[in-house]
């Protein structure tokens, strides 16, 4: 059977479209006490962001910090908030929630709307498609590019026992506000970082066993904008930025990352390493596989003048690198994905070990 896939519902895009946002959600506004839940990256705490907010009377705006990654139990917590704002009012659900921020921020925004939705702990539903009830309405408005968050099916969590998203069709924004102005200014590394999770992406991607032409249509364009960014620094870098996280993001919904992913997934978990920068360790160490990509790769570290954190496993108890081999291990897609179905045979726990003792 082919994949019946789901896309954001609408999307808007352009510099300055993130003042629409208010009209967009007033369409959504159910009833006299209707809420929206703004869940906000606390980066902005202190600038003017939060007096271009469309907040009403009963709103609710949260300053999320996203230092360490996204955890279960943030959700949770996130959640029971929510609720407990809700009590006493007609809805027993907000209207919408909609996360501001970068790919970190909108994983909580669609964990906590599903979350609002289906009993229980976001914990219950790390794997895929285990999601059985629609998520209330939910949308986001980025402000760092690279991720794919924005388009992506899966929502990235840390749990009591894994590192793994909630991969469903619920988990899918219904509106996302793409603002290139929203980007200016976002700081390198970071800014490398999270560009680097799209090209990296793109990489897996392209050169995976699932790759099929709707794929590399998507792939593709996505190297090409990523080149253009990271190897030109164009003057309409944000622009093209933003795009390159879209196409990059819709590139592995019919196809998968790979080994890199996987890998970085064991150090966040362990080390508390942020997916962006964990990818880039992991990625210098993948020539074997990735030969050309790889060596691209370090022309635009060099470019940027880039210098990637080393020696992180350094140190590390054998527990905590047999717990980094096992998150790594359970991402079983990704790596039929890169290897094919007899994976198994070609990447052993000896073989992802020594990977990242390298690191």
């Amino acid at each position: 059977m082919f994949r019946n896939f789901k896309m954001v519902s609408k999307v808007v895009f352009g510099r300055g479209c993130f003042s629409q946002l208010g009209d967009i959600l007033q369409e959504k506004r159910q009833g006299s006490e209707a809420v929206m839940v703004f869940l906000v990256d606390d980066v902005f705490k202190n600038g003017p962001l939060k007096n271009r907010l469309p907040l009403n009377a009963d709103d609710m705006m949260v300053w999320v910090n996203v230092d360490d990654e996204p955890k279960t139990a943030n959700v949770d917590q996130l959640t029971m908030q929510i609720k407990e704002h809700m009590a006493g009012k007609l809805d027993s659900h907000p209207s919408g929630i909609i996360g501001i921020g970068g790919g970190s921020t909108m994983d909580l925004a669609k964990a906590v709307a599903l979350m609002l939705t289906n009993r229980g702990s976001a914990a219950d539903y790390q794997g895929w498609d285990l999601i059985k009830k629609p998520a209330v309405y939910h949308a986001a408005v980025p402000t760092l590019s690279g991720t794919g968050a924005e388009v992506s099916r899966t929502t990235v969590l840390t749990g009591p026992q894994k590192k793994l998203g909630i991969n469903s069709d619920h988990t899918v924004f219904d509106q996302i506000v793409l603002d290139p102005e929203m980007i200016a200014g976002a700081p390198n590394p970071q800014r490398f970082y999270t560009g680097m999770d799209c090209y990296i992406h793109c990489v897996e991607s392209l050169e995976g066993t699932y790759l099929n032409s709707f794929s590399r249509a998507y792939g593709e364009k996505a190297m090409d904008l990523c080149r253009e960014v990271f190897l030109s620094s164009p003057e309409d870098a944000d622009d093209r930025l933003m795009m390159a996280s879209y196409c990059g993001g819709m590139s592995i919904a019919y196809s998968q990352v790979g080994i890199c992913h996987a890998l970085s997934y064991g150090l966040s978990y362990v080390l508390g390493t942020h997916h962006g920068i964990g990818n880039c360790i992991v990625f210098d160490h993948l020539e074997a596989y990735y030969p050309e990509g790889v060596r691209e790769f370090r022309q635009m570290m060099a470019g940027l003048n880039i210098d990637l954190p080393r020696n992180l496993t350094a140190g590390i108890t054998d527990a905590q690198m047999e717990k980094m081999v096992d998150v790594a291990l359970v991402l079983e897609p990704l790596w039929e994905n890169a290897l094919g179905k007899d994976w198994k045979t070609i990447m052993t726990r000896e073989k992802i070990r020594s990977l990242y003792l390298k690191m």
